[in-house]
């Protein structure tokens, strides 16, 4: 199997844009028009997922021994899409189809082979992934929404009660879905796993989102949706030892910095953690109730909110980052950063010009043609990847 030769005629591939994703489709739909319904009604947030993520794996096939426990957790992940053994041949037939168009005369046999080869080795891992995975864990989780309260025009705070035991470590992502559309969206917990199994996830509404749109505007207490299994570690405080914490959050970004808050409460340690809270305006801090219990509960928090738009000083746009290192020099402590692709990708660059190295810098990832955080990760620690693009 010649891998350059994969990297190589992939890339020939991805530089069509658009039409990649448009000819596969069309090529999977039209050839086995059954696997049509597992996907949305509306492709333009699925469009290029699929197959910019497979093709982006398969050329990275020589370090599939570094891809395993990722290739698993995909795999096993899959089955919240009702994906079987079957279907994988009916994509991998839609992939090559799909090269061997753009390709034209430089698709040979030799190629053919090699992605065939590469395409086999994967959906192996997948395939037997989900079904290990089947001994442990249901597809998804039925959850009961026991709790729904609109905090802003288009922010929601909902309480879900899984009808079994959904456990996640804080900082993980968690697949959201609602019966009636055929989409998922990941969301992390605003808590710390409780004694009741109950999980709060904090929505916004975002343009177009089917999933995000459903869950604000469109449940109600007493409604039912699909979670599926935690993934994602680029979030969590393994990694921190024992370290002080810098934690630096935004908009609906503080859901999960809350839960590590929670879960440095519960571990009990002598953590000192320092929280920046942002949002556009005053109007916006929606969990301002939340924050200031955490505050006032534990002296080893300080909180400051920090308000990004002032009218006095039009055009300038105040992050926590900015604020956080007014502030003091933190390059002693771990930093997490949660919040919308501009923050966090700003957040970052801020820090490494000031000297912070990236081991103690944490954040989930960017890239929002991945499916989820195991994508990002995925994507973000491959040397060979150049893709670009913001979650």
């Amino acid at each position: 199997m010649d891998v350059a030769r994969l990297r190589t005629s992939w890339n020939l591939v991805a530089a069509h844009g658009d039409q990649v994703p448009l000819y596969f489709y069309s090529a999977l739909f039209l050839s086995h028009p059954e696997i049509r319904q597992m996907f949305p009604t509306n492709m333009a947030g699925q469009r290029d997922r699929l197959v910019t993520a497979l093709g982006h794996i398969v050329s990275q096939v020589d370090q599939v021994d570094r891809l395993t426990g990722f290739l698993r957790d995909l795999g096993a992940d899959h089955r919240k899409f009702a994906v079987r053994p079957e279907h994988y041949p009916a994509v991998g037939e839609a992939l090559l189809a799909t090269l061997r168009h753009f390709l034209g005369d430089q698709w040979t046999e030799d190629l053919a082979r090699d992605w065939a080869d590469a395409y086999q080795l994967v959906s192996q891992v997948m395939i037997e992934a989900a079904q290990a995975a089947e001994q442990v864990n249901p597809p998804w989780w039925v959850a009961e929404i026991v709790g729904h309260e609109r905090r802003t025009f288009d922010v929601a705070v909902l309480t879900l009660r899984p009808q079994y035991l959904l456990p996640f470590t804080p900082g993980q992502s968690i697949g959201v879905s609602h019966p009636a559309v055929r989409a998922w969206r990941y969301y992390s917990p605003a808590n710390a796993p409780r004694p009741d199994g109950t999980i709060e996830l904090h929505v916004r509404a975002a343009a177009g989102g089917a999933v995000s749109s459903r869950l604000v505007y469109g449940c109600a207490v007493g409604d039912q949706i699909h979670l599926a299994a935690p993934v994602g570690d680029r979030l969590t405080l393994w990694s921190a030892g024992g370290a002080d914490l810098l934690l630096l959050a935004s908009g609906t970004g503080w859901a999960p910095v809350k839960a590590l808050v929670e879960q440095v409460a519960a571990e009990g340690s002598r953590r000192r953690v320092d929280l920046y809270v942002g949002a556009r305006s005053r109007l916006e801090f929606y969990d301002t109730d939340a924050v200031d219990k955490l505050a006032a509960a534990y002296p080893w928090l300080t909180v400051t909110s920090v308000v990004g738009i002032d009218p006095r000083r039009p055009g300038e746009v105040t992050y926590p980052v900015d604020r956080a290192l007014a502030d003091g020099d933190w390059r002693s402590r771990h930093v997490y950063v949660c919040g919308s692709d501009e923050m966090v990708g700003r957040t970052v660059q801020t820090l490494s010009r000031a000297g912070y190295h990236a081991g103690q810098v944490h954040h989930e990832g960017l890239g929002r043609h991945w499916y989820g955080p195991a994508w990002r990760t995925a994507v973000e620690s491959s040397p060979q990847d150049d893709s670009g693009g913001a979650r």
